[in-house]
């Protein structure tokens, strides 16, 4: 059987709510993908500072200048300078980033969340309300002390009697979604054809009491008296929520038969809805204009009954959906595809036309702005200034519009739309909108399923006379922006949600615009999507044949790169894809005998006869000054263990003399500076030596004991200035502090369990954040740095000191080596439990400029990484103190490092040195960890991300360190175990975090559907569209009307353009545009025999296409064959010698041509076209003979071969599966077998593993079959029926695309008999999975031990990850064999390391392991990249 592995989570985003979550002043945004939940947190900072942030090379700072023009208003003194001489103003506007807070994936399908405001929460923010796809709702509220979100309720909706009619389909082929009221005193949830689940939630007394006070009339609204809690008897312990009960619609009122979509209301003292139905059905193929109503209701929740208050009629049928606006606005816009109309609470209505459809479409008065030719379908409106009468309106081009309302005292007279120019931003947002949510004040996220979600900020353009005067703000002073006013806008924030209505005063109000100047657009921040992924290939990195930059790069690039099209319309772009991070180099050099390096900047001792009248200058201040000198840990042939100093250059180092450094000293263990960057400090295994900034030798400190006469080696050593700590190898722990002479000297130790304890492991850390400190240490909203001690006992415990008082620890934890999911101070494991052991511990800081907070790292023998956040909480009724608010909650990483293959040779000694962790304060931006090693990594986190374990390309690594130097700004230098060293950058535009790949995005500014790769010239093609408006042919005999049609509002067809991409400078080198109205259907490169004669063979583009002019005339198909030729290039672009040249083309008289493979040994092809399978031979006159065909169904949405064989499917769109064989000599094309008739497809492929053969088939409800041809079975009908083994649900990530690739074995694995492949399969919501076979035994064990992790995994959203996978239709597939098998849940599996290690010892031992160590290895090799080496 098999087993399926998720490679990349969905990052399509379809839903989004801002609310306060985490507590009550917090701004959270929650942010749904399919089956990814997302919480972040809003953080505003300067423009400036981001403006920074974001470049690609951060040089280093000079000293900040002042200004004094900075605030010269009138400009005179910028008028006696030339023209040239401009000064640029501080940017003083804000920018809101996301900062995720935790990331949690779900097992099944978000489609609704909402903001409800309940009695109590545990962490005093607002409740969120989850729908999911299977009429089920789960009401959570996050938990501050486990740091995660928890469910308070679940909510099922399926019963069989709520079905209705039996003709019904289930519900999750409706348009299902969730509404709440404004108030939260209920929320709705419409499901099904005519159902609506309502939720009530209860209210506190506040909320009930004295809603109709008015101040104005009754006086001050009085105090209430808190009232007495006898025997706890709190209404707190009541539930949040009253039962919820279902109304069929059609009771509310007859009419609401085919309802369209409702939204509460604001301002009204009782749940109120307005609902947009029909009595008729809404299909436009009917010809009914104005069939729709909008209807009014106030529900009664304790009578669960309801009242109509208001219907408005005979509105135009292309209506969708309604928005509820609140005050001064109030009441609904309902938006069509072609107008607008808004409702107020009296049932006036006003509107707007956009476009000449609408007077064809309706009869309803509407104002007429049809010249802006605008179409609303799959539009978004969001709340820009709705004080004002603003919203913002993205249509689903992303092009940006403003809605205007004009208000005439409290009632709305008017409606209008202004498209925003794109000087002004207006064509910022590149694709479709699925959602907004208000951030801020200026600021709004947009999410997309079509393409990167972004945060949208604005801000108004004034007059000089209205500008307030520049200021320079230091970015060196430490001031926090949030205290600055650094926001152009003054006002104060209204609310939106307010009880009065405001009214606006006419004076601001012109024509709906509220303040004076345009709105200026600009990008805040970015959430990156690969979705949907059109299709995928596979493909080489490129270089200039013999450029160093190909010298440079051997043996730190992938053999592959995995290209995906992705995104839609203009967000459409190439997204290159490796499971490693492929750094830039920038050196490369030969250093056999380096084993560990360290860079410095260190300040220069001042010469005494300058005294103190020194200058600023580098060579005495460290400020943006470059590492200067590098300490390399060396060990020679002969096993001889030395050190060296070398002085850094631009982009190397060269040899250092003429200093007190000794390179006979020993070997290095550790090095930096301390003394504020006045010292070096070199720890050696025998001693510590202290050097100046001249490299003058100043100290050496012996590792003697005095009173043993004892002489300890050092094993490991952490640095944190003014703090050295040392552990032994008699497990001792050394700590010395350097004093204000810059002299080392030991710290006593009067702890008396620093002193007999023994330790294992240890690390400073220097707390900025206050994470680890008491709240006492507060001091002006800001925290003093402080170094804190982290030991790791060799009983497995964590003790915390605050240097310098090392009379106690501040916090211990007993068991941190049974790595249990979550560790406190009064954590206490069970007698007996299973420990495991540790190497090392660290504790340091990871993000980027945005954000950084401290994780504890733990490392493994097998190098796994273990990764802890620390979380405070304090409960209440506690003493305030680090023991009671601390605790360390383990965070995801599903990420196994390499097991090394054992060698045999002289150097197996020296190659199993140990070398310990690397913390890099600043590494291209990224505050990082590097795991060196025979499986080398960054742990790298960025603000919007989890923390995320990428590989380094290549060998293992011996050492590495920061490299800050003019020629290779903030990258660092690595030794691999062949002795090659490399001064590295990380890669420039790629995105390592968010999705834990390295991800490199090239945009091509249309619409993209296919993707190939042309090996022999090592090219892209990517085959694109662009939209034209269309018109009817006029030469068309048959209808001579068509040549006197005028339409002033065309409609839009696609036309193919072919684009050659080339990877060297990922530009488009060479287009090739198809006819009008061809749109591109299916494209591949494939193998084809180009003589009859020779039998020459060469690998050639082939291009399946549509041609459509219109319904009324039939599609014709078209196959193009292209070669890619050499050509004379641009001058000074030698990437330009590539051009697509035709060489044949096939005209199809009936039906398009769906799908494309090779076929055969002869290189023939396969062309489905419409419906047809032929096989067609190149000839060499241009033209593609026939040589078998075979009559097919529907609709071929995909054909795959199976390579060297004559064996082929076909996927039908609504008839399943087709299995056929094709020989040669003489041509025959049959068909094998079928599966069921019913059952419609969107791929299918081939997974052979060994002589068995699968056949793997996904549907459109998101289920994967698994199909066999199997003759000799009785059923089967002598093959004819294909065997069902089993279903598997993989709902929302339903893949489109499929590709067959060989696997890769670890090499601790034995080689398999027969090669093993690995099917890869890519979804429109940007999710990336794969499936592999198993052997039986394999596949018996990891589906024991799914079962056994099913109850110890806490389910997330109240959900069951089993009956998720089973899948909810029903549909025949096929002869049933499956008999209780079933797919192996790699996202099960996954998760393994989140159990405690006595867990994961209790599941191994039940399963049948020997150890957790063998289960550990079939996961390694099952989990993850790891069948995918190449890549």
């Amino acid at each position: 059987m098999q087993a399926y592995t998720e490679l990349a989570a969905p990052s399509a985003v379809s839903h989004s709510l801002s609310l306060p979550l985490t507590s009550a002043s917090a701004s959270n945004l929650v942010v749904a993908k399919g089956s990814l939940l997302q919480i972040f947190a809003t953080q505003t900072i300067s423009a400036e500072i981001d403006a920074q942030n974001n470049q690609t090379s951060s040089a280093p700072k000079a000293e900040p200048d002042f200004d004094f023009r900075a605030n010269d208003d009138d400009g005179l003194e910028a008028s006696f300078l030339g023209g040239e001489s401009i000064l640029v103003r501080t940017d003083r506007t804000n920018n809101t980033k996301l900062v995720l807070v935790a990331e949690i994936p779900l097992a099944g399908t978000v489609i609704g969340l909402a903001r409800l405001k309940t009695k109590k929460t545990k962490s005093g923010g607002d409740a969120l309300l989850l729908a999911y796809k299977a009429a089920k709702m789960c009401l959570a509220e996050w938990n501050p002390e486990k740091n995660t979100l928890e469910t308070i309720s679940i909510h099922y909706y399926e019963k069989e009697e709520l079905h209705g009619a039996p003709w019904e389909v289930p519900f999750g082929e409706y348009f299902n979604f969730l509404e709440a009221d404004p108030g939260s005193r209920c929320a709705a949830f419409k499901f099904g054809s005519r159902n609506l689940a309502i939720l009530p939630f209860r209210q506190s007394e506040e909320d009930l009491e004295m809603d109709d006070w008015d101040e104005d009339l009754d006086g001050p609204r009085p105090v209430k008296e808190p009232a007495a809690v006898a025997n706890g008897d709190s209404d707190s312990l009541e539930a949040t929520y009253t039962p919820s009960f279902v109304l069929r619609l059609p009771m509310l009122d007859p009419s609401l038969v085919h309802p369209v979509h409702l939204a509460f209301l604001h301002e009204y003292r009782e749940p109120t809805f307005g609902i947009l139905s029909s009595s008729q059905s809404p299909a436009h193929s009917l010809g009914q204009k104005d069939h729709l109503s909008y209807k009014v209701f106030t529900l009664d929740l304790q009578q669960r009954a309801s009242t109509a208050i208001l219907s408005v009629t005979g509105l135009p049928r292309d209506l969708y959906q309604v928005i509820a606006l609140p005050s001064p606005v109030g009441g609904a816009l309902l938006v069509g595809q072609n107008e607008l109309i808004h409702v107020d609470q009296s049932g006036k209505a006003n509107g707007v036309a956009v476009n000449a459809m609408a007077k064809q479409m309706t009869s309803f008065s509407l104002t007429d702005q049809a010249d802006l030719d605008l179409r609303l379908e799959g539009c978004t409106i969001g709340q820009l200034y709705i004080e004002n009468g603003e919203l913002l309106l993205i249509l689903n081009d992303g092009q940006l519009g403003i809605i205007s309302f004009r208000i005439d005292g409290r009632t709305v007279s008017g409606i209008s739309v202004k498209l925003i120019a794109t000087e002004n931003g207006g064509s910022l947002v590149k694709s479709r909108a699925s959602c907004t949510s208000r951030l801020g004040k200026t600021s709004m996220f947009i999410g997309s399923e079509d393409g990167d979600s972004i945060v949208l900020g604005w801000s108004r353009k004034q007059g000089q006379e209205k500008r307030r005067k520049a200021r320079v703000v230091d970015l060196d002073l430490g001031l926090d922006v949030d205290d600055l006013d650094l926001d152009d806008d003054g006002e104060d924030d209204d609310d939106l949600y307010g009880t009065e209505s405001t009214t606006i005063k006419p004076s601001q109000i012109t024509n709906g615009a509220g303040k004076s100047g345009e709105l200026s657009f600009r990008i805040h921040d970015t959430l990156l999507s690969i979705a949907p992924i059109r299709n995928f290939t596979s493909g080489k990195a490129s270089f200039h044949p013999d450029s160093e930059e190909a010298t440079l790069s051997q043996g730190v690039t992938a053999d592959l790169q995995l290209a995906c099209a992705v995104g839609r319309g203009k967000a459409s772009s190439l997204a290159i894809i490796n499971r490693n991070i492929q750094p830039k180099i920038i050196g490369r050099f030969e250093f056999p005998e380096a084993r560990g390096f360290w860079t410095m900047s260190v300040k220069k001792p001042i010469p005494k006869s300058l005294g103190a009248n020194v200058a600023a200058d580098s060579d005495y201040e460290p400020f943006g000054q470059y590492d200067k000198y590098m300490i390399v840990a060396k060990v020679d042939l002969d096993g001889y263990e030395t050190s060296d100093v070398y002085a850094l250059t631009a982009a190397g180092f060269e040899t250092l003399g003429g200093t007190e450094f000794d390179p006979a000293a020993g070997f290095t263990v550790d090095a930096g500076t301390m003394g504020k960057q006045m010292r070096i400090v070199q720890v050696l295994k025998s001693e510590v030596r202290s050097y100046d900034g001249d490299l003058g030798l100043t100290q050496i400190l012996p590792m003697l004991d005095e009173e043993t006469g004892a002489e300890p080696r050092v094993v490991s050593s952490s640095i944190a200035d003014p703090y050295l700590l040392l552990i032994r190898d008699d497990s001792s722990v050394f700590i010395a502090q350097i004093d204000g002479d810059n002299e080392l000297e030991e710290v006593e130790k009067t702890d008396n369990v620093l002193l007999t304890t023994k330790w294992q492991a240890g690390c400073l850390y220097t707390d900025t954040n206050g994470t680890f400190q008491a709240n006492s240490s507060i001091k002006g909203n800001k925290f003093e740095p402080k170094i804190m001690m982290f030991l790791l006992s060799t009983a497995g415990a964590l003790h915390i000191y605050a240097l310098p008082d090392l009379s106690k620890p501040v916090y211990v934890a007993e068991g941190l080596s049974y790595i249990p999911p979550s560790l406190s101070s009064g954590y206490t494991p069970r007698r007996g439990m299973v420990r495991e052991t540790l190497r090392e511990i660290m504790v340091a800081d990871l993000g980027d400029s945005i954000s950084q907070s401290p994780y504890l790292i733990l490392r493994h023998p097998t190098d796994d990484l273990t990764i802890y956040k620390p979380v405070r909480f304090q409960p209440e009724g506690t003493e305030s103190s680090l023991k009671t608010s601390l605790s360390l909650q383990k965070c995801t990483n599903p990420t196994l490092a390499q097991t090394p293959v054992e060698t045999t040779g002289d150097d197996t000694v020296q190659e199993s040195r140990f070398v310990p962790l690397r913390a890099c304060a600043n590494v291209n931006g990224y505050s990082t960890v590097f795991l060196p090693g025979s499986s080398p990594s960054f742990v790298i986190k960025s603000s919007k991300s989890i923390p995320r374990v990428i590989g380094l390309q290549g060998l293992g690594v011996r050492g590495m360190s920061p490299f800050h130097t003019e020629g290779c700004e903030r990258g660092f230098i690595y030794a691999d175990t062949d002795g090659i060293a490399r001064v590295t950058q990380l890669p420039p535009d790629t995105n390592f975090t968010e999705l834990g790949l390295s991800v490199k995005k090239v945009p091509l500014g249309c619409d993209v559907r296919e993707i190939a790769y042309h090996h022999p010239t090592g090219t892209y093609i990517a085959g694109c569209m662009t939209y034209e408006p269309f018109e009817l042919p006029r030469d068309d005999d048959y209808h001579k009307e068509w040549a006197r049609e005028t339409i002033s509002f065309p409609p839009t067809l696609a036309r193919g353009v072919l684009n050659l991409i080339s990877p060297i400078s990922w530009t488009i080198i060479h287009q090739f545009d198809l006819e009008s109205c061809e749109s591109i259907e299916c494209m591949k490169t494939l193998h084809l025999e180009v003589s009859e004669d020779t039998k020459e063979r060469r690998m050639l583009l082939a291009v399946g296409t549509a041609l459509s002019k219109g319904e009324d005339l039939p599609i014709r198909g078209r196959v193009h064959v292209l070669d890619i030729v050499t050509v004379i290039p641009e001058p000074g672009k030698p990437e330009t010698n590539k051009r697509l040249k035709p060489i044949a083309r096939e005209d199809i008289p009936r039906g398009g041509v769906t799908a494309l493979s090779e076929i055969g040994s002869q290189g023939l092809m396969l062309v489905a076209q419409g419906q047809k399978c032929m096989v067609r031979g190149l000839k060499e006159d241009g033209s593609l003979l026939p040589v078998a065909f075979l009559d097919m169904s529907c609709h071929v949405s995909n054909a795959r071969t199976l390579p060297k064989t004559g064996l082929c499917l076909m996927a039908d769109a609504f008839k399943g599966v087709w299995f056929a064989g094709y020989t040669e000599e003489p041509y025959t094309f049959k068909i094998l077998g079928k599966s069921n008739g019913q059952l419609p497809l969107l791929v299918a492929d081939f997974l052979p593993d060994g002589d068995d053969l699968a056949i793997v088939a996904a549907d459109t409800d998101g289920e994967l079959h698994i199909l066999g041809f199997n003759p000799e079975h009785p059923k089967s009908l002598q093959g004819h029926l294909l065997l069902h083994r089993t279903s598997f649900s993989v709902t929302p990530n339903e893949p489109t695309s499929t590709m067959l690739l060989p696997r890769t074995v670890p090499p601790t694995h034995p080689t398999p008999d027969s090669p093993p492949h690995i099917l890869l399969l890519a979804s429109p919501s940007g999710h990336i999975s794969s499936l592999v076979s198993l052997p039986e035994t394999t596949y018996r064990r990891l589906l024991s031990v799914t079962n056994q992790l099913l109850p110890q995994l806490t389910p997330h959203g109240g959900l069951n990850a089993k009956a998720h996978r089973l899948g909810e239709s029903h549909r025949a597939v096929g002869v049933e064999t499956a008999a209780g098998r079933a797919i192996v849940d790699g996202a099960v599996l996954a998760r393994w390391a989140e159990l405690g290690a006595a867990k994961r010892a209790e599941v191994a031992g039940k399963v049948g392991y020997d150890g957790v160590s063998e289960l550990r290895e079939e996961l390694q090799a099952l989990l993850g990249w790891s069948g995918l080496a190449y890549f």
